[in-house]
């Protein structure tokens, strides 16, 4: 135990325990100028209360297990979703530098050998994408020691971290994915009984943890990150345009592609239109769905959809700013989708699986909103944001399992209903009230 007297003391308290100092009785608590003893373990106090309120991530054990199997762990994401904050978590007493910082990457450019040696067992070497080249030091670095999890990297642009890999940690690197919290992560912060309260809030880690406010918040996103991250990747020179294009895909959230029309309304070439999409992927700002027509004779659709990997910032660009707008907006079942299978997204990628991730449509109008490719089978799932089950929910489902046979799975509908039932092998839930996603692909019990 730690004992602090002051003469303020008795107004807040004069003893500590282990939990608040991590010391022992004899150990001097470190003095500051204008600073009492007191305070200094108020700080430490308070540092450990906002530490308890940082959750576990459900990547980490992906992360852990990754680490003791490759030297290299490279973390990918969207800014803002945490990246940082699980690496440290995960390995709280590795040397940490990160490469945003204009001196620590200064330093690295000026001596890479030296900026390495410096690190001793190994380092987090935050946004890495800013110095690339770095990557065939670390490449002599790991294969000289021989050690697994020497160094954890994180970054937000995928394609030069992709060639640096390609090129210098091919088979020394294990590449997770790390998005918004997921609902499972969400429930340590509070119970959530709108799903479209949880669509206009969005899922990036600071918006709840440090209680932001989602307009402020997605307006700097896009004018900071979006907008430089974007720069970075592509010869942007008509922002305003960019921002058209922005917009439009968010009013388009959830529907097959048409380069032609968005090439229209925007005003540049469909090619254009493509690059920026592009961009906006390895951003991490959109996901793109694909069709499923593998070995199916009919005529499907061949073009992809598109998502937001974030509810929040499609309802900003949509200027949604209440739930109850959302509810009311023409887009709300489109809204409800982009959160379901962005869900679906996360638990694979915590899971650290590809996100083999589908929809279904022919030309006839038959249609499942979400394909799951799982150990070799296909598992069908209808997201319909009604409250009301009709049996109607199944035609797509029916039909999709007509058209790959044995391939296909149970299927599953998920609505925003209140009831929890199974239907001709299909099992129906409300996901925000009586599931989890990993159970979306789950066979129902007999």
């Amino acid at each position: 135990m730690v004992r602090v007297a002051h003469p303020t003391a008795p107004l807040y308290g004069v003893l500590y325990s282990e939990q608040c100092w991590k010391g022992s009785a004899s150990e001097e608590i470190p003095a500051m100028a204008g600073l009492c003893k007191y305070q200094v373990v108020l700080d430490i106090c308070t540092n450990r209360r906002k530490l308890k309120r940082m959750i576990e991530r459900q990547i980490a054990m992906e992360l852990k297990d990754a680490s003791r199997e490759y030297p290299v762990v490279t973390v990918f994401g969207p800014r803002q979703s945490g990246k940082t904050t699980l690496v440290q978590m995960v390995f709280p007493k590795r040397a940490y530098r990160s490469l945003e910082d204009p001196d620590v990457r200064a330093a690295a450019q000026a001596d890479p050998r030296g900026f390495l040696g410096d690190l001793g067992e190994g380092a987090i070497l935050d946004e890495i994408q800013r110095m690339p080249e770095l990557l065939s030091y670390v490449q002599g670095i790991v294969d000289r020691s021989g050690r697994r999890g020497q160094f954890l990297l994180t970054g937000s642009h995928q394609p030069k971290l992709h060639e640096a890999v390609s090129q210098s940690l091919a088979g020394r690197t294990a590449i997770l994915t790390l998005m918004g919290f997921s609902l499972e992560e969400l429930s340590h912060y509070r119970t959530w009984d709108d799903p479209y309260e949880l669509i206009v809030k969005g899922a990036f880690p600071g918006l709840h943890e440090h209680g932001l406010k989602p307009g402020r918040f997605y307006a700097s996103y896009v004018q900071t990150y979006l907008e430089r991250d974007v720069r970075a990747l592509i010869n942007l020179k008509d922002l305003s345009r960019f921002q058209t294009l922005l917009t439009l895909l968010a009013g388009r959230v959830g529907q097959v592609a048409n380069y032609t029309a968005l090439s229209n309304d925007v005003g540049v070439s469909s090619t254009t239109i493509k690059d920026w999409i592009s961009a906006l992927k390895a951003s991490f700002i959109v996901f793109e769905l694909p069709p499923f027509f593998e070995n199916i004779r009919k005529r499907v659709t061949k073009a992809p959809k598109f998502f937001f990997t974030d509810t929040g910032l499609v309802c900003h660009l949509l200027a949604i700013e209440t739930p109850q707008q959302a509810v009311r907006d023409p887009l709300r079942g489109h809204l409800y989708e982009n959160w379901i299978v962005m869900e679906v997204l996360k638990a694979r990628l915590n899971r650290g699986l590809r996100p083999d991730l589908y929809f279904y449509r022919d030309s006839h109008g038959n249609e499942v909103d979400l394909i799951v490719r799982e150990a070799g089978r296909l598992h069908p799932v209808e997201i319909k944001s009604a409250r009301t089950f009709t049996p109607e929910f199944l035609n797509g489902i029916e039909h999709f399992a007509k058209a790959v046979g044995r391939r296909a799975a149970e299927g599953t509908v998920l609505y925003d209903g209140d009831s929890a039932l199974t239907i001709k092998n299909v099992r129906v839930f409300n996901y925000l009230r009586h599931g989890r996603s990993d159970q979306i692909v789950r066979s129902p019990a007999p």
